[in-house]
């Protein structure tokens, strides 16, 4: 098995990905689908997300952090653990995850929604659907790498290794040395660029939340699309 991690979104992928915006869309999207989202959408622009608001439909995301204009909901964990989303579809939108999982898209044969509260189940999954390579992209933040997504690939490549023999590539080696380097998830992620400008923002909070490690097995799992969106269901 080969374990390929791209601290920023490149593409073309043939085989399994995980995409990872760890603070905070892809932690966030995953307690929609516990907090009983039947369906989380992902769009591109907030366009296409307000194009898509209908009886039974949720917004949500964030632009700098903060929930847009027309939005029900922003990109906040602990906002999503509040809710009670039984038989909805959330449809989300930000600044870098959302985009970074449309361009996984457009080629992967699977694509996951991996975090660190997930990091354990999303790696098992992925090990289980992959054939020749695993490939986990780091959504960044604004077309930057971000140590926070890198540490977070660093955890899934670090259970993924104690699973399979694997080919690491240049980026899984990276990754797996900010691990080692920082073993505590929480001082690292609040010191980001992504960390720091939630608590500008006041929503440091969501910080530990999205630092907590394999507290959930739920794997949200793309499953098709609705027009521009793309569908993801719990796995």
């Amino acid at each position: 098995m080969r374990i390929a991690v791209e601290l920023l979104p490149q593409g073309p992928y043939a085989d399994t990905v995980i995409v990872i915006d760890v603070l905070r869309a892809t932690t966030t999207a995953a307690v929609y689908l516990e907090s009983g989202a039947s369906e989380v959408h992902f769009a591109c622009t907030l366009e296409e997300a307000l194009a898509s608001k209908a009886p039974g439909v949720l917004l949500a995301g964030e632009r700098g952090g903060l929930p847009p204009a027309g939005f029900d909901l922003g990109n906040s964990p602990l906002e999503a653990q509040r809710c009670n989303l039984n038989g909805l579809t959330v449809v989300m939108s930000t600044s870098n995850g959302t985009r970074a999982t449309h361009l996984t898209a457009a080629s992967a044969k699977t694509v996951l929604l991996g975090s660190l509260r997930n990091a354990h189940a999303t790696a098992r999954r992925a090990l289980a659907l992959a054939t020749e390579e695993i490939a986990i992209v780091c959504a960044g933040r604004e077309g930057r790498v971000g140590i926070d997504d890198t540490y977070t690939a660093g955890v899934l490549c670090q259970h993924l290794i104690s699973m399979v023999e694997a080919a690491l590539d240049d980026g899984a080696r990276i990754a797996l040395d900010v691990r080692r380097q920082a073993a505590e998830p929480s001082a690292l992620l609040a010191s980001s660029a992504a960390g720091l400008a939630l608590e500008r923002v006041g929503l440091g909070a969501d910080i530990p939340f999205c630092a907590e490690i394999s507290q959930t097995s739920l794997v949200p799992t793309l499953v098709g699309r609705a027009g521009p969106l793309l569908r993801f269901a719990a796995s």
